[in-house]
This record gives structure tokens, C-alpha cells and sequence, in this order.
């Protein structure tokens, strides 16, 4: 079938068209101003899709970051328009960021490691209990021996590398390692993604002592830029484009612990006797591994449990 000339046209306002009305039906925003490109330029040119300015001065951990070198700024280019334009993921990461940082931020402070490092979790995990193909697990990506050897109980039954307070707290013990070592935040982020091995191994063969003239792999290398892009986003999303209203923002659990001492053969029913069901007692615990807690030593174990018997607030 021969197709006429004025059909690309058709499909294309269609197109717009279509676009225009996901936006109505989901919640986007389209300012004034390109709506009102798109209603003039809809006949004759493409929708247009905007460059993300660079920020002229940016800091990372409170040491400046030396845009003025000619690749660092195409880096942190780079990765602002990846996260300005991943519009699904930066939503999310900013939903829930609303519920984590707080927990975050107080331990992170309480250890005297720079507020940026919050983001580093982002990257790493989107503020979820992932686990990469490496088998590095939560928030904060430990691999299971370097999570033993912070102090974190792993293993069947316990593991917490899902506990974000817990694992938190052993980030912020590698972090604190790492700046002893290095005396540069931006080589300690590095650091968590390569490990100090890898960084002293490039420093050494490079004869450089910074992050930002070190040729790294290009994970390492695009790691602190990524960090910086999502603190840029993150604190300024109008900026970018991003209109979220508070009440789309995901709410802090409001909890309370109580005490277990004693083996749990069946943590299901344990759950039904605090008058909560097995899925909210994994969703506010989720480093208990499995339906049984085998606790013959009498250790303490703190879980939390909803102030809210219906799990709403």
C-alpha cells in the first residue's frame, strides 16, 4: 500500500496529540510557555526538547567541585540530563526520599559524615532493598563479607544489610575508614564503589591524588557525578522541570519497637499475636529473612511495629 504524503504529518500531530493527553490523564505538568510553542510550532516543526543548563559553582561534601575543567563539566552534564529526563525514576527517588532521608540524615550526622553522602544511597539503590547481580543487598550495597566485617549480623535467618539503620551505620563506618585515608570526600565516594584497593591502585599508577583528574572505569568514573546530579535535581526540581505536590510524597512510617529474646518458630502467627499480619511485619522488618527466628542465645532484637494496627499513617 502506497502511503500518501500527508500521512507523517497525521501521525506526528497524533502523536502530540496523544502525548498532550497522558499529561491531562497523569498528573504532568506542561507550562504555559511550551504549550503555547507546541500549539504554534505543532504544523510545521518537532516538539522541542530542552538543554539542561550546568550550574556555574557546585560542591560536593562542602569541597568545591572544579568545573572549570573542560571534563568534569561534560560529566556532570552528562548525568544531569540523564536524571533530569528519567522522569519515572527521579519521581520515585524523590517520593521516597521524603519517607528515608530523615532516618538517614540523623545518622549520617551523628557520625560527622557530610549530608551528601544521602544520595550516594539513591544511587545505589533507589532507596530500596535491592540486590545487584553482585549480591550487593539494600540501601546501602554492602556484599556480604564487607557487611560482617562492619558489623552487620548476615546470615539466613538475619540479615542486616536490609536494615536501613543498621546499615547506615556500618556505611558511615566505612566512610569514616576512608576519609582517614584519603582526606578527600570525593576519593572516599569513589572508594565505595571500587573499593580502597582500586583507588590507591589508581592513584599510584596515575601519580594523581584526586578524584576529578583521576581515568577510572566508566561505573567509577561517572559515580560522584551521578551523586552530584541527583543532589542538584533533587534539591531544585522546579528547576529541572519536576512539579511534585507534597501530598504525592511517600510519609515516614510512624512505628515503635518492641523487645525479642526468644526463638519465633513461627513468624507469621508472632505477627498475627501483636494483632498485625506477616506482610507489615516484613514491610517495617525486612531483614528478617525468613518465617523462623532462631534466637538460642538470648540476643536482643529490636523489631518495629506500626503505631497504626491498620498500617495507614
Amino acid at each position: 500500500m502506497k502511503i500518501s504524503e500527508k500521512m507523517p504529518k497525521t501521525y506526528f500531530i497524533w502523536g502530540v496529540l496523544t502525548v498532550l493527553a497522558a499529561a491531562i490523564t497523569y498528573g504532568f505538568t506542561v507550562k504555559p510557555e511550551a504549550a503555547s510553542v507546541i500549539e504554534k510550532e505543532i504544523g510545521d516543526t518537532p516538539y522541542k526538547v530542552v538543554s539542561i543548563p550546568t550550574p556555574t559553582e557546585l560542591k560536593f561534601a562542602g569541597e568545591p567541585v572544579p568545573l572549570e575543567i573542560m571534563d568534569v563539566k561534560e560529566k556532570l552534564d552528562r548525568e544531569l540530563h540523564v536524571n533530569s529526563y528519567w522522569h519515572s525514576n527521579t519521581f520515585l527517588n524523590m517520593k521516597r526520599a521524603h519517607r528515608w532521608f530523615p532516618v538517614i540524615e540523623s545518622i549520617l550526622k551523628k557520625n560527622g559524615i557530610p549530608d551528601d553522602f544521602k544520595y550516594l544511597a539513591v544511587i545505589e539503590s533507589g532507596l530500596t532493598n535491592a540486590v545487584s547481580p553482585a549480591e550487593a543487598t539494600g540501601y546501602w550495597q554492602f556484599l556480604k563479607e564487607t557487611g560482617k566485617s562492619y558489623g552487620l549480623e548476615i546470615n539466613s535467618e538475619v540479615d542486616e544489610r536490609y536494615h536501613v539503620e543498621k546499615a547506615t551505620e556500618a556505611a558511615c563506618a566505612y566512610l569514616t575508614d576512608a576519609y582517614m585515608k584519603y582526606g578527600s570526600w570525593s576519593l572516599v565516594a569513589a572508594s565505595y564503589n571500587m573499593g580502597m584497593g582500586g583507588v590507591n591502585k589508581q592513584l599510584t599508577q596515575q601519580k594523581v591524588d584526586s578524584y576529578w583528574d583521576l581515568l577510572l572505569n566508566q561505573e567509577t568514573g561517572r559515580y560522584v557525578y551521578r551523586i552530584l546530579a541527583v543532589k542538584e535535581v533533587m534539591n531544585n526540581p522546579e528547576t529541572y522541570g519536576f512539579i511534585i505536590d507534597e501530598t504525592d510524597l511517600y510519609k515516614p512510617y510512624a512505628t515503635h519497637n518492641i523487645e525479642l529474646t526468644k526463638s519465633e518458630p513461627d513468624l507469621a502467627q508472632f505477627a498475627l499475636d501483636q494483632g498485625i499480619n506477616y506482610k507489615i511485619l516484613k514491610t517495617l522488618n525486612p531483614w528478617l529473612r525468613k518465617r523462623t527466628l532462631t534466637n538460642s542465645s538470648g540476643k536482643t532484637y529490636s523489631l518495629k511495629m506500626p503505631n497504626d494496627p491498620s498500617f495507614r499513617e
